[in-house]
C-alpha cells in the first residue's frame, strides 16, 4: 500500500511525494524484465536467450526507466484517491530514491482543478448595442469594389475575338465575393461596358439577375452581417461582466496553454497573407518572447472568464449529451474534419465549447439591461 504526503503550494500547485512498497513494485519489475529480456542479445547467448539475472545487469538505467514509466502514474492514481484533487495537466516526476527489494520513492508536481467562486450571474447587466444599419453608400461601395475587381480580372484575360464589340471579354473562371453568403461565379453574359458605372451586364455576370437584384442581395448579407456581430459584441459584453465576478488564482499552465491559442491564431492569420510568423514578427519589430508577455494579462483574462463560465454551468448543471454531440458532429460536411472527432480529446474538446455556448445562451436569457 502506497503512502503519500501531499503539499499545496499557489497557483493550484501540488506537489505529492508518494511512497511505494518493493512488494508493488515487484511484480512490474519482473514483467518489465521479461519483456525487455527477448530483445537482448550477449555475448555467448542468442537473442532473448540469456539468464535474466545477466540480461538485468545489462539493461540497468534502462530496466529502472521503464518500470518507472509504469509504476509512478499508477501509484499516484492509489495516493490521489479520496482526496478532492482533479488534475489538469500531466504531473512531472522526479524520483527520489529507489531501492530493490526495499522501497521506491518518487515526488510528482501537478496542478490542480482551481477553486472558483462567481458572483451574482443571475444579476448580471449589460447593454445590448445597436445593431448597425445598413445604408445605400455602403452597399453602392461594395458594389463598386465587386466592380472593380470584376473589371480588373477580365481586363488581365482574353482578349475579344475578331468582330466582337468593343470591350473586355468576360473571364468565365472570374470570380468576386461581396458580403455573407452571396458567391460570384457566373459568367458574363456580354462584354464589359466602356463605362466605370456598374449596371446589369456585369450584375448578370456576377450571378445577379439585374444591378437592383445584385444591390438587394448584398444588403441583406450586410444587415445579416450586422446582427451577427451585434449578437457576437453582446456575448462579449456578457463574458467581459462575468470575467469581472469571478475570483480564482489562475494557474499559470493554463495561462500558457491561453498564450499558446493565441499563438497558433495569429500563425494562421499570418500564413493567410501569404508570409511567415518570424517574418510577420520582424516587420512589426517584434519577438516572440516579447509578444507572448504582451499577451499575458489578456490570456490570464481570457482563462478566468473560461472558468467562471464552467462554475456557471456547473451551477446549472449545463451538460451536453453523448447523442447531442454526435448530432454537432454529424453536422460536418468534410468527411476529413469529421474523422478528426473519431478520436477521443477533440470530441472532449468539442463537448466542453458547446457546453460554454449553451451556458452563454443561458445567461444571455437572465442578463438585464445595464
Amino acid at each position: 500500500m502506497v503512502t503519500k504526503t501531499i503539499n499545496k503550494l499557489p497557483k493550484s500547485i501540488i506537489e505529492v511525494e508518494v511512497t511505494v512498497p518493493w512488494s508493488d513494485v515487484a511484480p512490474k519489475w519482473d514483467e518489465t524484465l521479461k519483456r525487455l529480456a527477448g530483445d537482448v542479445e550477449l555475448p555467448g547467448f542468442r537473442k532473448g536467450a540469456a539468464p535474466l539475472n545477466m540480461v538485468e545487469q545489462s539493461l540497468g538505467q534502462k530496466l529502472q526507466d521503464e518500470v518507472l514509466k509504469v509504476v509512478c502514474p499508477q501509484a499516484l492514481i492509489e495516493a490521489l484517491q479520496g482526496s478532492n484533487i482533479v488534475p489538469i495537466d500531466y504531473p512531472k516526476y522526479q524520483l527520489i530514491s529507489m531501492t530493490p527489494n526495499q522501497q521506491l520513492v518518487f515526488k510528482a508536481t501537478l496542478t490542480e482543478r482551481p477553486g472558483v467562486q462567481v458572483g451574482d450571474y443571475k444579476g448580471i447587466k449589460a447593454q445590448k448595442p445597436a445593431v448597425k444599419q445598413v445604408t445605400d453608400e455602403d452597399v453602392d461601395k461594395l458594389v463598386d469594389d465587386l466592380y472593380k475587381r470584376w473589371k480588373a480580372k477580365n481586363q488581365a484575360g482574353p482578349q475579344p475575338a475578331a468582330g466582337s464589340q468593343g470591350g473586355d471579354t468576360p473571364n468565365p473562371n472570374g470570380s468576386g465575393q461581396a458580403a455573407g453568403s452571396m458567391s460570384f461565379n457566373q459568367p458574363a453574359a456580354a462584354a464589359t461596358p466602356a463605362s466605370d458605372i456598374p449596371d446589369d451586364v456585369f450584375a448578370r455576370a456576377v450571378g445577379a439577375q439585374s444591378l437592383a437584384d445584385l444591390k438587394t442581395k448584398i444588403k441583406a448579407d450586410l444587415e445579416n452581417e450586422a446582427k451577427y456581430n451585434n449578437e457576437l459584441d453582446f456575448e462579449e459584453l456578457i463574458l467581459q461582466e462575468v470575467e469581472k465576478m469571478t475570483t480564482v488564482e489562475v494557474p499559470d499552465i493554463l495561462v500558457e496553454d491561453e498564450i499558446n491559442r493565441m499563438l497558433v491564431s495569429l500563425q494562421r492569420r499570418v500564413a493567410d497573407m501569404g508570409l511567415l510568423l518570424e517574418d510577420y514578427l520582424k516587420s512589426q519589430g517584434k519577438t516572440l518572447e516579447g509578444i507572448k508577455g504582451e499577451w499575458k494579462a489578456q490570456a490570464e483574462k481570457n482563462v478566468r472568464m473560461e472558468l467562471g463560465l464552467a462554475e456557471i454551468a456547473r451551477n446549472e448543471k449545463v451538460e451536453i449529451t453523448d447523442a447531442e454531440l454526435q448530432a454537432e458532429i454529424d453536422k460536418i460536411q468534410d468527411a476529413k474534419l469529421k474523422a478528426q472527432f473519431e478520436a477521443a480529446e477533440p470530441r472532449l474538446h468539442l463537448k466542453h465549447s458547446l457546453r460554454q455556448i449553451r451556458t452563454l445562451d443561458l445567461l444571455k436569457g437572465l442578463v438585464k439591461a445595464a
